[in-house]
């Protein structure tokens, strides 16, 4: 059986990669290599951190910002900022770095994205490259995919900062926190301590807010660390970007971000766009008449689906079909307004579907969000085609909105000075990160040899074949 042209593309490709990391050496391993000499530099004062106080730990970060001023750069202070990092993880959290952890965090430092397995401390690791370039002043995000995880590690984290003498602030969708144990107890009282150690031991998995401080966005902002979600900074920089004032505007200047999951959001929603979004001057009643007409149009016949770029043609057939259904001479004559309905109208009805894109709930569209599952109330579709979705499900149709401010998401992650991510599976994007970021994918090995054996991928020719596999390893096996 002849091979698909794909497959035969990626047999090849992979021979080649192979054939040039014989000759070459595997590049990734070279860039481990340098890590690991690094890794030496930090653990070689390991024993001297171990002997300074607490407070004597704290006042580093003062000594390392006066360092700064006279002439020394992030990369001279690396060493001794990655080990008061780790120092301060282990009395406050119980938790040593690895040293993987640290060549992970070095990584993050260059501006690369570190791809470690689920399970190795992303979390931990991020720390210290936080640290490191908060000294400058300016301000670091760590972004990460829902409010949950950004509330979690701000509370979970900021112990690690509180005690280098750094504060750690935290965006949500409503409100803005800013770390501090002392929060809601009084400080070294009993209940303080044993609430202290509770959070510490479930910490990897709830949240304790009592230690996340109310505060205005602007002083969250301007903590030494932010946490938050994609969607939070990106709407707060639209925002900003609509005032009539500078003291208004929340976000200082974009310094640092380590992203989270970085091939989910800077590849697979990279073109999300986030939309700030007000009602128009008029509604237009049209949308009920096209959706009652759309729906007699037939796929391949009347209209063409591209599900790959998400859109929807009107044939020829179709269009004069709606004409005379609408009673309408040219739909494309005068302002155009006649066909963008009946192009919003067919998108409406070829690829957005209930339950799986929006529900309907107490009479109101709601965007269902593709990645999460989650409802996103308040958001909706633009251009007409919240109100075509309407229209098709009979709902009441709200006044159309008109965009005020806009940005997708890799617009808005390249205008930091400086972009890191994390994620377990980024090597298999490594080609687009380069392209479009030029970001640096590094492969940072486990920190124990993993006991699992990966098999090779099988390729079948079609699902059938796939599952008549799939009963023959059955009956095998039993």
């Amino acid at each position: 059986m002849a091979l698909p042209f794909s497959l035969k593309t990626s047999i090849i490709l992979g021979v080649m990669s192979n054939i040039f990391n014989l000759i070459f050496g595997d590049p990734n391993k070279k860039v481990v290599r340098q890590l690991e000499v690094r890794v030496l530099g930090i653990n070689a004062l390991e024993e001297d951190f171990k002997k300074n106080t607490d407070e004597e730990l704290k006042n580093k970060t003062s000594e390392f910002r006066e360092r700064l001023k006279t002439g020394a750069n992030l990369d001279d202070l690396l060493h001794e900022a990655f080990a008061a990092t780790r120092e301060a993880a282990r009395r406050v959290l119980n938790q040593r770095h690895y040293d993987v952890q640290l060549m992970g965090g070095i990584a993050l430092h260059l501006g690369h994205i570190a791809e470690m397995r689920t399970g190795e401390g992303k979390t931990l690791m991020a720390t210290a490259p936080l640290y490191l370039n908060a000294l400058e002043g300016k301000g670091c995000h760590l972004v990460t995919v829902n409010d949950y995880l950004a509330r979690r590690d701000a509370v979970w984290m900021g112990q690690v900062f509180y005690a280098l003498g750094m504060s750690t602030g935290c965006i949500q969708h409503d409100q803005a926190f800013i770390y501090d144990p002392y929060y809601k107890h009084a400080e070294g009282s009993e209940e303080a301590n044993a609430h202290d150690a509770v959070r510490d031991t479930i910490g990897s998995f709830r949240v304790h807010t009592d230690y996340l401080r109310p505060c205005s966005r602007q002083e969250a902002y301007a903590a030494d660390i932010t946490y938050g979600t994609n969607n939070e900074f990106g709407f707060d920089f639209l925002r900003d970007n609509m005032v009539y004032r500078l003291n208004q505007m929340v976000q200082r200047p974009l310094h640092y971000a380590v992203v989270d999951e970085v091939d989910s959001i800077l590849v697979d929603e990279a073109r999300t766009p986030l939309i700030i979004s007000a009602p128009a001057e008029e509604s237009n009643d049209m949308y009920l008449k096209f959706a009652q007409a759309v729906k007699f149009l037939k796929e391949n016949e009347d209209y063409n689906i591209d599900e790959k770029m998400r859109s929807a043609a009107l044939t020829a057939e179709g269009i004069a079909k709606l004409e005379r259904a609408l009673g309408i001479e040219n739909i494309y004559a005068g302002t155009g307004a006649e066909a963008h309905h009946a192009e919003q109208a067919l998108r409406a009805h070829a690829l957005y579907k209930i339950d799986r894109d929006y529900v309907v709930k107490n009479g109101e569209v709601i965007i269902v969000d593709e990645f999460t599952g989650r409802l996103m109330e308040g958001r909706r579709y633009s251009e007409g085609l919240h109100q075509a979705i309407e229209a098709k499900e009979g709902a009441p149709i709200q006044r159309e909105s008109e965009t005020l401010a806009t940005i997708t998401f890799q617009n808005y992650f390249r205008m930091y000075n400086k972009l890191a991510g994390m994620t377990g599976t980024a090597a298999t994007e490594a080609e687009e990160f380069g392209k479009i970021y030029d970001l640096e994918v590094t492969t940072i090995p486990p920190n124990k040899v993993s006991r699992r054996h990966d098999l090779p991928d099988r390729v079948y020719k079609n699902e059938k074949g796939k599952f008549l596999a799939v009963a023959r390893e059955v009956k095998a096996l039993h």
